[in-house]
């Protein structure tokens, strides 16, 4: 695969982004122009394609699949960042379902985002519009219709993707038969606004950043970004693991670096090699502005609007997505299922490294529909 474009006779390697970019291989992904939506700010998004990648079979009667929501970091891959999970035998079982996984508007990885080419052929860069989580489940029901399927069986997904199947299930109830969420919640909480801010600031920070639009220069805001990754990465693992996995111990090298430094370097490093500054702003400021309850009598009130059942998955080390915003859902929510919690050394991470009571919370989530 090619990490460099040439756009405007400007070569865009990873110094800039590692967003997914035209000339580059599509790899197994696929595109579908879903035309245009009026975002809730008012402004119009135009001319949008989705990427995205489907596995297994849509069915005669077109009722077998299920729309698996990606998390912030995530892509239409899932078979790349959620592992045994999808495939013959598995809980996404591709002898029996069609699952389709779309990458969302302001994402990096083939959909319409801030480093896709505006309408008049330059990247969109500052100019593109602040999305919320309701966008992009907007956006997702466009691209459902265009694909051709009525009604998922389930909608499912972790963190930000929960928000969007919760979304889903309070505006489209007609077009899913269940949702699953895991490590999500109904509001983004104080202390989550908090560290998306830092986060943020981080990046905006960079003297690379130039307001968003760095595609033209020779480097982009790539070291703010990696601040911003290291400080997300603690949240999204455990105090415990951290201590036992690397204590006091020193890298070993001629960097003088902590163990622990060198494994949040690292996780900087590969974010940067496949994510752009520009959507992990976007995508963590959509995260701080959900709120299920916004113009609908507040969070009660829209969670028991709900008429959909619902599986509510809690990891009982999280603490970005404390289990006690797993427990309002699942108590709110009419016909949410009792709330299954998985127990984990990894908090947040462990609906990525939990695949087998993970998967167990997946098959239950299709046994009641």
């Amino acid at each position: 695969m090619s990490y460099s474009e040439k756009s405007h006779s400007k070569e865009i390697t990873t110094a800039v982004t590692g967003a997914w970019l035209e000339s580059h291989d599509p790899g197994e992904r696929k595109f579908i122009k879903i035309g245009f939506l009026l975002l809730e700010s008012g402004e119009t998004l135009p001319d949008i394609t989705i990427a995205y990648q489907t596995w297994g079979t849509l069915n005669a009667k077109k009722d077998n699949a299920i729309l698996i929501n990606h998390a912030m970091t995530g892509w239409s891959d899932v078979t790349g960042w959620w592992p045994n999970m999808v495939g013959p035998g598995l809980p996404f079982d591709t002898d029996k379902y069609f699952i389709v996984c779309p990458n969302v508007i302001g994402g990096c990885q083939g959909s319409t985002g801030p480093s896709s080419i505006a309408p008049d052929g330059k990247r969109y860069g500052s100019r593109f519009p602040v999305v919320t989580v309701r966008d992009m489940a907007a956006a997702e029901l466009l691209f459902t219709d265009a694909i051709g399927i009525k009604k998922y069986r389930l909608a499912v997904g972790p963190s930000l993707g929960g928000m969007r199947s919760l979304e889903w299930a309070i505006q489209y109830p007609d077009r899913v038969g269940a949702i699953c969420t895991i490590g999500s919640s109904a509001v983004a909480t104080g202390d989550q606004i908090g560290g998306f801010s830092v986060q943020i600031r981080a990046i905006k920070s960079d003297p690379n950043f130039n307001n968003g639009d760095y595609y033209e220069q020779e480097r982009g805001p790539i070291e703010g970004l990696g601040i911003a990754r290291r400080i997300a990465h603690l949240t999204y693992r455990t105090e415990s693991e951290m201590d036992v996995r690397f204590g006091r111990q020193m890298q070993g090298d001629d960097t003088g670096r902590y163990a622990v430094e060198s494994y949040l370097d690292h996780q900087a490093d590969k974010l940067a090699k496949r994510f752009d500054a520009n959507t992990y702003i976007a995508l963590t400021s959509a995260m701080a502005s959900h709120d299920v309850g916004r113009d609908r009598g507040g969070v009660v009130a829209a969670l028991e609007s709900i008429k959909i059942p619902a599986v509510v998955v809690s990891i009982d080390t999280d603490r970005l997505f404390p289990p006690r915003l797993q427990v309002e859902v699942a108590e709110l929510v009419p016909k949410a299922e009792p709330l299954i919690t998985i127990s984990s050394d990894f908090g947040h991470d462990g609906f990525l490294v939990e695949s087998e009571s993970v998967g167990e919370a997946i098959r239950q989530a299709l046994s009641i529909i």
